[in-house]
């Protein structure tokens, strides 16, 4: 069974999976790269039994593909940033296929620059996507292959459809509770895929603070300096890698975000900025 590691990207997805790979995947807490590779991303070429030609066509096989790929009587840790709600009547996902799910929800005037990051586009671009119901991501290996189909919609429309889920337990987090009370909300974590899966084991005390201590985003951003990191991509403009792990906690929407873009992501995103408790500033 599945439990989803979910966020809309750039919301500090990896910076979770990492804790959790380490945490999950290593003998001592000691974190490398290599460990994230035991927890996939879903869709994925990988995981796909058939060859889908368009969009609707890769969403009708979501939840056959996990049921094909992965087993019912193991966890599996598996990353998305697929919207919950369904695509063209197809549903992502089912209490069939999945035993939970963690979300981390990010500021959107915080998000917005790592977007702009890491794809290279500009404010004006990132703010059309984030509020486009129809929005995706698509990585082709071949010009007919749809398999990594990835239904986005909006950030609003993201959050609300994994936060308001009543099909299975989801565990909504703020990314910036993971700086400001990283050991309650990472025991909270454990404590919920203990309770998801029916384990009562007890945290691994050392284990979990060496996790915490070697997945620190300083020791991520240097890591990636010196061994390079397989997530990050290449600019479109100058062909060069860009680093993947950039700002982290110090991506501080109120020094870095233009007053203009500030203030119309205020507008857009009034009502969630209020439910989410972000400051409307």
């Amino acid at each position: 069974m599945i439990i989803w590691i979910a966020s809309y990207p750039k919301s500090g997805n990896t910076y979770l999976r990492s804790f959790l790979a380490s945490y999950y995947y290593s003998e001592d807490g000691n974190f490398n790269f290599d460990q994230l590779l035991k927890i996939h991303q879903f869709p994925n070429i990988k995981f796909s039994k058939f060859d889908p030609k368009t969009n609707e066509e890769a969403s009708k096989n979501w939840m056959f593909n996990q049921n094909t790929f992965f087993s019912k009587n193991k966890l599996n840790l598996v990353k998305t940033h697929n919207c919950l709600y369904p695509y063209e009547g197809n549903n992502f996902t089912s209490k069939n296929q999945t035993l939970g799910a963690i979300y981390v929800v990010r500021d959107p005037r915080n998000l917005i620059t790592s977007l702009t990051h890491h794809y290279v586009i500009g404010y004006k671009e990132a703010i059309e996507k984030m509020s486009d119901e129809n929005s995706s991501l698509l990585e082709k290996s071949h010009d007919n292959d749809y398999s990594n189909f990835t239904y986005l919609s909006s950030w609003s429309n993201h959050y609300k459809s994994w936060k308001n889920n009543s099909e299975f337990k989801t565990l909504f987090i703020k990314y910036e509770d993971l700086r400001k009370n990283k050991i309650e909300i990472f025991k909270k974590i454990i404590f919920f895929i203990n309770e998801v899966t029916g384990d009562n084991k007890k945290i691994d005390e050392q284990k979990f603070y060496n996790s915490i201590k070697t997945t620190s985003f300083s020791n991520l951003k240097n890591k990636e300096l010196n061994e390079g990191f397989e997530e990050s991509v290449y600019s479109k403009k100058t062909g060069k890698k860009i680093n993947f792990f950039n700002l982290g906690f110090n991506n501080r929407w109120q020094k870095i975000l233009p007053l203009e873009i500030k203030n119309q992501i205020n507008e857009i995103f009034k009502k969630d900025l209020h439910e989410l408790d972000y400051p409307y500033v």
